[in-house]
C-alpha cells in the first residue's frame, strides 16, 4: 500500500465514523444532544460541531486558504463575527453541510500524489500560536485530521455512553474492514 493509499484509507474510515456518529446523534433528544459534560467541547453537539469545523478548516488550508474559518467560528475575535452569527443551528443542517464537505474531501483525496505529501501547507493558527502563520507538511496535516477525528470521536462516544445510549456507534477501522469483507464475499 502506498502512502497515498494509506492516507485515503484513513480518511475513508474517518468519513464512515462521522456517518455513524451522526446516525446515533439523530436518535438523541435535544436534551441529550446538548447535555453538559466535563469532557470534549462540553456537549455532544458542540463536539460534533468541533469535529466538523476541524475537517472544514484543514481542507480549506489544504486547498490553499491560509486563514479558513467556518461560519460561527471565533465569535468576537474577528470583525463583524458575533456569537452565533452564521453558526450551524441543527443536526439536519450539520449532516447536510458535512455531506457536502465529504464530497470535497473525496475530490481532494482522489487527486493526492506521493510527491505532494512533502509539500508545506500554511495556515494561520486559531489555537496555540494564535495569529501566527505556520507551515506543516501536507502528509502531517492529512494525518492530523484523522487523529484529531479519532480523539474527538472517543470523547463523543464517552458522552454518548454517559447519556445512556446503549447501542454506541461503530468506530473501529477493523469493523469497517470486516463489513467490507462481508459485502465482498457476498458479491463474489
Amino acid at each position: 500500500m502506498t502512502s497515498v493509499a494509506l492516507i485515503q484509507r484513513l480518511h475513508q474510515h474517518r468519513r464512515w465514523v462521522n456517518e455513524n456518529l451522526l446516525a446515533t446523534a439523530k436518535s438523541l433528544s435535544n436534551e441529550q444532544l446538548h447535555r453538559s459534560f466535563q469532557i470534549g467541547q462540553g456537549s455532544i453537539w458542540k463536539s460534533l460541531l468541533h469535529l466538523y469545523a476541524g475537517e472544514f478548516v484543514w481542507l480549506e488550508a489544504l486547498w490553499g486558504d491560509e486563514n479558513p474559518l467556518t461560519p460561527g467560528d471565533m465569535p468576537g475575535r474577528l470583525p463583524g463575527n458575533q456569537e452565533g452569527e452564521g453558526a450551524i443551528a441543527s443536526l439536519p443542517e450539520l449532516a447536510q453541510k458535512w455531506a457536502k464537505l465529504d464530497e470535497r474531501w473525496a475530490l481532494y483525496l482522489a487527486d493526492l500524489s506521493e510527491k505532494s505529501l512533502d509539500e508545506v501547507v500554511y495556515k494561520v493558527s486559531t489555537s496555540s500560536g494564535f495569529g501566527r502563520r505556520l507551515g506543516t507538511r501536507r502528509a502531517d496535516v492529512l494525518l492530523h485530521v484523522c487523529t484529531h477525528a479519532q480523539y474527538t470521536t472517543a470523547q463523543i462516544v464517552n458522552m454518548l455512553r454517559h447519556a445512556g445510549i446503549e447501542k454506541l456507534p461503530d468506530t473501529m477501522l477493523i469493523t469497517l474492514a470486516r463489513q467490507e469483507a462481508d459485502v465482498e464475499s457476498r458479491t463474489t
